[in-house]
């Protein structure tokens, strides 16, 4: 390719270029550059502006086409990142408008905030139900045995007591000796008041077997004689001392397991602050559900949304099962606990017996279904999360 030479005999190919593009000859009889202030190249004889053809546009006067601007002097208009985005091999996406669709946010808010309050609800009503259904099992097997045998180890002594006098040794009375002595055997093993009052039981025992040895050895001295009267008194003083006697020592254990009856069938403030919270909880969850299903219907134009809806079912089943069950079970240990607060003698502790063990019936079922709840509340998450995912990933932003 031919290149053109200008009188100083250097080549104005490419390198002068701007300068052609410029009008700028570099001939001898070319007119002198404007008077600009700017020195002109030593090399070419042109201006600056006029070498590259990039720095500045052309002088006014001039023909020809104008200079592209420089990429490096302006801020790119989205902010580098459609440059980032062709770097990383994606393809450069419109930047959002105002006013414009806000659909996946909406989406990404309501499957945050059910999912919240589903694992939110299973954590409460789970604390709230282990609450009134954690005793009922003790109650049932242990505590409110315990009361039962003391009242009849109680009663069986007094008996005793009123035989002791008898002229002859009565088969009465050792048939109520070995009631108390049974009675004493079950509520040892029922785990009365713990170690201390196994050991008290323990003590007990040891102190009705000195007693009944006493009174048989009364009643074979003969009658009227001081021997037979200072075995009475001794015998006497072992069950009824108001210190050490054996009927204080099993008031003492009564109490105890009263008070024990009465924590465990109690429904105090922070109880009912838990279910307080937990139906609250519950609430909030169903409209939460129902005004996500509107938002479906509205934006999507489904009439429903199946996940949605079985998460609603299954919340409002399990609540009502729930809560009906807590109702049963408290019912049945508030009138076990009016039971066992009164004073119960002869065929009245039968009775009672009867009467405790159909009122705490199917506790331990219901108990056992605290499990359920945790299954349950899984389920209503992943129920959740199957409704809403489908939606979520149709509208998801893809990777720039």
């Amino acid at each position: 390719m031919s290149t053109d030479r200008d009188p100083a005999g250097r080549g104005t190919g490419e390198r002068g270029y701007g300068a052609r593009a410029s009008g700028s000859g570099t001939g001898a009889g070319a007119p002198p550059a404007p008077a600009t202030g700017v020195r002109p190249d030593p090399a070419t004889g042109a201006p600056p502006d006029a070498r590259t053809g990039a720095r500045s546009g052309a002088p006014a006067g001039t023909s020809g086409p104008a200079p592209a601007p420089r990429a490096d002097r302006r801020a790119p208009a989205d902010g580098g990142l459609g440059a980032l985005a062709r770097l990383l091999g994606g393809h450069r996406h419109p930047r959002p408008v105002p006013g414009g669709s806000t659909t996946a946010h909406e989406l990404a808010v309501r499957h945050r905030l059910l999912l919240a309050l589903s694992a939110l609800l299973t954590l409460s009503l789970f604390v709230s139900y282990e609450g009134v259904h954690g005793d009922a099992d003790p109650l049932r097997t242990s505590s409110a045995p315990a009361v039962l045998s003391i009242d009849t180890a109680l009663y069986a002594l007094g008996e005793a007591e009123r035989d002791a006098g008898a002229a002859t040794p009565t088969s009465d009375f050792q048939k109520q000796i070995s009631v108390a002595a049974q009675s004493l055997a079950a509520a040892a093993g029922d785990n009365v008041g713990g170690p201390s009052g196994r050991q008290a039981l323990q003590t007990v025992a040891a102190l009705i077997t000195v007693y009944a040895v006493k009174v048989q050895q009364a009643q074979l001295q003969p009658d009227g004689s001081a021997l037979r009267q200072a075995y009475l008194s001794y015998a006497t003083s072992i069950l009824t001392d108001k210190g050490s006697g054996i009927l204080a020592r099993l008031k003492v254990l009564q109490t105890q397991q009263r008070a024990a009856v009465h924590r465990q069938t109690s429904f105090g403030p922070l109880l009912w602050l838990c279910w307080a919270v937990t139906l609250v909880i519950a609430l909030a969850l169903a409209g939460c559900l129902l005004e996500t299903q509107l938002f479906l219907r509205r934006r999507f134009r489904r009439r429903y949304n199946r996940g949605l809806l079985a998460a609603g079912a299954l919340l409002a089943a399990g609540l009502a099962v729930t809560l009906l069950f807590t109702v049963w079970t408290h019912q049945g240990m508030t009138d076990t606990r009016r039971l066992l607060d009164r004073r119960l003698t002869g065929p009245a502790i039968t009775d009672a017996g009867r009467e405790t063990a159909a009122h705490l019936a199917h506790t331990g079922f219901r108990a056992s279904a605290a499990g359920g709840i945790l299954i349950g509340g899984v389920l209503v998450m992943a129920l959740a999360e199957t409704g809403l995912r489908r939606h979520i990933d149709e509208y998801r932003f893809r990777p720039r």
